[in-house]
């Protein structure tokens, strides 16, 4: 299979630099597979996992905000957040899924704002332990 040139790179620094088979994310339009010779393009990233192939080995991610770009066969994905599954803390995802679910069970007392915040907290926490728990099933 042909590989393209892959960049991961987050505000915590570079989580993945090589080549890779397969990439596929979450956009903020749904999922979007990228493999050699795919078109140029850019888009913002959605809040979902990410499936990295790369030597035949697949990896997964959580991978939230952001973008994508594909130009001349090279792709950068910028990711406000992007944590390999393996290196996930099940249990700080847990504890922040019930502290979103406990400030959103007080939404009389909060603004739009708050709303939304404490809800994409909680998508947040979700998607990650959505990812966390594929580890333990490979």
């Amino acid at each position: 299979m042909k590989s393209f040139t892959l960049s991961i790179v987050t505000p915590d620094g570079v989580q993945f630099e090589g080549e890779a088979e397969e990439l596929v994310v979450r956009t903020i339009a749904g999922d979007m597979g990228i493999m050699a010779g795919h078109v140029n393009c850019v888009t913002a990233l959605g809040m979902g996992k990410a499936l990295v192939i790369a030597d035949g080995k697949k990896r997964e991610a959580a991978c939230i905000g952001g973008i994508l770009s594909v130009l001349d066969g090279k792709v950068s994905l910028v990711p406000t957040t992007f944590e390999w599954a393996d290196a996930i803390d099940m249990k700080r995802a847990e504890d922040a899924e019930q502290k979103a679910r406990h400030m959103l069970d007080d939404k009389e007392h909060m603004t739009n704002v708050e709303i939304r915040m404490a809800e994409a907290r909680l998508r947040r926490a979700l998607v990650r332990q959505s990812v966390a728990s594929t580890v333990s099933m490979h």
